[in-house]
């Protein structure tokens, strides 16, 4: 074994490493990414005004400077979430979501939602409910 890796006390076996050797982060702990990779068109940002988009910049601008853990303990109408439901969405849930997946909404532009779920530490936007017809807001 290389001493840079003895050293660093990195498993080595061959040219892979262990897999068992590999400790997975504490997703929590680290800032969330956004993606919009499955947005949905019906709910897409470009349906958005201005306004509302600079709202939506602003907003990630100030997500991602906190923690998972940190945006868990915020409130649900400021820079927290709420957990919406699926059999709540009145719209097609993309077919990618199993009945486990956690759909949860940060509001960007007042209490407007954008609605979507969590893998790690990314959250994948798949609705911008701008005209609140999503779900039922009760």
């Amino acid at each position: 074994m290389p001493k840079h890796l003895k050293s660093k006390g990195l498993a080595h076996q061959g040219k892979r490493i262990l897999a068992h050797d590999v400790d997975e982060p504490n997703h929590d702990q680290k800032c969330p990414v956004f993606s919009f990779e499955h947005l949905q068109s019906a709910y897409c940002i470009t349906n958005c005004t201005s306004d509302e988009r600079a709202a939506f910049t602003e907003r990630m601008r100030l997500l991602s400077q906190l923690t998972w853990a940190q945006i868990k303990c915020l409130p649900k109408h400021g820079l927290g979430f709420e957990k919406i439901a699926q059999h709540a969405i009145q719209t097609g849930i993309p077919s990618h979501i199993t009945a486990d997946v956690a759909l949860i909404a940060f509001r960007f532009f007042g209490k407007a939602p954008m609605v979507g779920y969590r893998d790690r530490r990314i959250f994948h936007i798949l609705w911008f409910d701008r005209d609140f017809t999503l779900y039922d807001h009760g």
